[in-house]
């Protein structure tokens, strides 16, 4: 094996038109760790005035007249068309949307809608909500239709897509418990997509953006029955992720260098998939990507490793914010589709400027680490329910700063308020 070794994903990437550069970067060997973590804080957080924002919807699809019946990818491919990803029709176009976002598949063929960044929460909304109609009306002539919650209501979970590195992943969570397979097959969310900010403000954005999430997991909790059964969660969906593997989805605390911590994380990971030329993607036990860079792996782990590698590595971490260059907020649960804007506006709202984060902080801080709370109880939980309604009233003010139109503005408010002033805290 050659020190640089360029993996499958790595000449995709170069054949889809990736630069000279990049591709150079990409073949070349982790020479140590310290190198390693350097690239890591690089790359997962690019510093900057907060302009742009993105979203990735993702939807569990039914059968429009009996949800209970299984999903045939086949059928799914046929509505899709030329959108369908290469990974459930190798063949495939894989086209575009008419918005711009691109369209991908979850194990269990969950729909996912990612737009590209947009300048403006309204330019968001638009594009986002052009093509998940047209997602929408694809499934809808084809007889399917995409279920309003974020976890399956109706079906346990089944992976549906062959791929290697799904199949690693389905051998490696099993054993661990049910969350696993549940997550990768029987969930969905809604991923707001966020820009670092500026250096000197990240250590309280990043502690803020992690402090709103139990309070924003009760929030819009909306997974509370799962395959004919009620879980007497608020939401199901988050605690299959927290039952998934605990090392690469446990929530950061603050700290004054969430680059460096992020860093020393992913480097003490351990590998979930190796992908292989050959064989199966399994990787093996306890195995992380600093021993890989040392070189003390079994003989079947091909080495040594390249950044290409590090870059897989990352995006094999599930962690409820996952910094990509930007802040992938993960922990939220997929919301009917005619209200997916809601949690997206009102989290954007909340960190629009520092004085609003300094807020959030105090607000949150006694919540802060109640995750498993938040799963378990939602809004019924006092002290979450206190945190969710100075958020909400908090966002709601800071809305009247954004492009959108009043009307829907006065939609979304309405809507939060609701939430939070209602007696009790169940979620369907």
């Amino acid at each position: 094996m050659t020190a640089v070794r360029i993996p499958p994903y790595a000449r995709s990437a170069k054949q889809d038109g990736a630069g000279a550069a990049a591709a150079d970067v990409a073949a070349r060997v982790v020479a140590s760790r310290a190198e390693g973590e350097a690239y890591v804080a690089s790359v997962c957080f690019k510093h900057g005035p907060p302009k742009l924002l993105g979203v990735e919807l993702e939807y569990i699809v039914h059968d429009a007249e009996d949800p209970g019946l299984p999903l045939d990818p086949g059928r799914l491919a046929a509505a899709l068309g030329p959108h369908t990803p290469r990974t459930l029709r190798q063949d495939s176009p894989a086209l575009p949307l008419p918005g711009g976002s691109s369209l991908s598949l979850e194990p269990g063929c969950q729909v996912e809608i990612s737009t590209a960044p947009q300048s403006s929460l309204r330019e968001l909304a638009s594009v986002a909500g052009l093509d998940l109609a047209y997602v929408t009306d694809l499934l809808t002539l084809s007889g399917l239709r995409l279920h309003p919650h974020a976890i399956d209501a109706f079906r346990t979970p089944v992976r549906l897509l062959p791929t290697e590195r799904y199949a690693a992943m389905e051998r490696r969570f099993t054993p661990l418990g049910p969350g696993g397979l549940t997550m990768m097959c029987s969930t969905a969310a809604v991923h707001v997509c966020l820009d670092v900010g500026e250096a000197p403000e990240l250590a309280a954005r990043w502690a803020a953006v992690h402090a709103l999430g139990p309070v924003l997991v009760a929030l819009f909790a909306n997974s509370r029955t799962h395959a004919g059964a009620d879980t007497g969660l608020a939401s199901a969906r988050w605690q299959a992720v927290m039952d998934t593997e605990n090392a690469r989805t446990y929530a950061a605390g603050p700290c004054d260098d969430p680059a460096a911590a992020w860093a020393t994380r992913v480097l003490d990971t351990p590998l979930m998939v190796v992908p292989r030329a050959d064989g199966p993607w399994d990787a093996p036990a306890g195995f992380t990507f600093a021993d890989w860079i040392t070189g003390g792996g079994p003989a079947d782990v091909p080495g040594p490793p390249t950044f290409a590698d590090l870059d897989y590595h990352l995006t094999t971490m599930f962690t409820p914010v996952r910094p990509h260059g930007y802040l992938e907020v993960r922990y939220l649960d997929a919301q009917p589709p005619g209200t997916w804007l809601h949690p997206v506006a009102l989290l954007t709202a909340l960190l629009r400027r520092p004085s609003t984060v300094d807020k959030v902080l105090e607000i949150c801080e006694p919540a802060a680490h109640r995750w498993a709370d938040a799963a378990r109880r939602g809004l019924a939980d006092p002290g979450l329910l206190r945190a969710a309604r100075a958020v909400a009233d908090l966002g709601c003010a800071e809305l009247t700063a954004f492009d959108l139109p009043a009307d829907t503005i006065a939609d979304i408010a309405y809507a939060v308020q609701r939430r939070v002033r209602r007696r009790g805290g169940d979620r369907a």
